[in-house]
């Protein structure tokens, strides 16, 4: 099936063509006609599987409908119509790019709002008057006290990797937003794991939703082959030095469970000439948004992440992704492989186990059922 079949207007399958879009992936395929009818949705789904323009397509279709009668108030100013709560910057940035693309050739207007940035700019795009607002919870709720932004006319509400979002400590910011809307909304609901309190505040928002699941979070992506290898935790940062060094890992996303973590072992990288960058909470907004693009236009070769601040990257053909870590929980390790082996790419997963994390590994391994290569050749085994 089209684009075209999905009954989508023109302006949008253009849109789509200039971003290579050509096949629908199946939440996209699952999902869109569903929001098109004006049902609420509970979607469970991995990052990666293409769920941003699963929403946002049909969002700024249904805007576009209403724009000659609902859309613009009577005294010629817009309301926020279209609200997406995200839990990370990077994350919100990204789903604002999203919407600049899908709608380039739209009349509809969209803004990003989050924190560690002045909030002058943002409360001029909410001043002129904006149809859709993307943003974390925490500003945005900043900017309701303030009486810069109104909800009363809000039409569609998107909560994105609610899960995560609830794991950040947003759950109090997200009530307080939620009671601020109208009763009357179209609510889409997406989340990677689907534990008790994430169904519980799903049960508190949606009405009658439509069940979507595509790759529950037990599954590994397909396209990516996970390679292990064991190492004793001093000799991590010189088995990652080989591995960049051999050529065949010239781009790679790093993870580590801390934010010091993610540090040091940007600082011992470039100590050794690898150009690196780390990325996580502590970073300023700027500091963040210039290591994410150097690592984008491939002027740096290694982006160091902690598992927060990696909500949001979305790198075009990332080829590979390197656990230095092993994460504590082990739905964390489908969502950072995902990063790689996306939209038909191949990818290549590689993780470090030390003696310490043996037990994450047969956590992971038992989640994902899938047994990863052991390279028991190399010079730290």
């Amino acid at each position: 099936m089209t684009f075209k079949e999905l009954e989508l207007i023109d302006p949008l399958l253009l849109a789509l063509e200039k971003s290579n879009y050509t096949i629908p992936s199946p939440i996209q395929l699952k999902c869109i006609p569903i929001i098109l009818q004006g049902k609420d949705i509970f979607g469970c789904a991995q990052t990666g599987t293409g769920k941003t323009a699963a929403f946002a397509l049909p969002i700024l279709q249904m805007l576009v409908d209403k724009r000659n009668n609902q859309h613009q108030d009577t005294d010629g100013f817009r309301k926020i119509k279209a609200l997406v709560l995200a839990p990370t910057r990077e994350l919100a940035s990204q789903i604002n790019d999203k919407f600049r693309a899908y709608g380039k050739n739209l009349p509809v207007r969209h803004t990003v709002i989050f924190g560690g940035v002045s909030q002058t700019k943002q409360v001029a795009a909410l001043n002129k008057g904006i149809d859709v607002v993307i943003a974390t919870p925490g500003r945005l709720l900043d900017l309701m006290n303030q009486a810069h932004a109104d909800l009363s006319s809000v039409e569609y509400l998107v909560l994105d990797e609610a899960d995560h979002m609830l794991d950040m400590g947003f759950i109090h910011d997200v009530k307080k937003i939620l009671s601020k809307l109208p009763a009357k909304k179209q609510t889409l609901f997406f989340t990677a794991t689907a534990p008790d309190n994430i169904k519980k505040l799903a049960s508190s928002i949606l009405k009658n939703p439509i069940h979507v699941s595509v790759d529950a979070i037990s599954s590994a992506p397909r396209a990516v082959s996970q390679k292990l290898y064991y190492v004793q935790r001093p000799n991590k940062t010189a088995l990652l030095s080989h591995i960049l060094k051999s050529g065949h890992v010239p781009h790679v996303l790093v993870f580590t469970r801390t934010k010091r973590g993610a540090d040091r072992v940007a600082k011992q990288l470039n100590s050794i000439r690898i150009k690196a960058e780390a990325i996580h909470g502590n970073k300023s907004q700027g500091q963040r948004e210039r290591a994410l693009q150097g690592f984008k236009d491939k002027k740096i070769g290694v982006l160091v992440a902690t598992d927060i601040a990696s909500r949001g990257i979305d790198i075009t053909k990332l080829a590979h992704v390197i656990n230095y870590d092993l994460p504590e929980v082990a739905e964390t390790y489908v969502h950072r492989i995902g990063r790689t082996g996306r939209a038909g790419e191949l990818g290549e997963a590689i993780s470090f186990c030390s003696t310490e994390e043996t037990q994450y590994l047969r956590d992971i391994q038992k989640l994902t059922g899938n047994k990863m290569e052991i390279i028991s050749k190399h010079p730290y085994a």
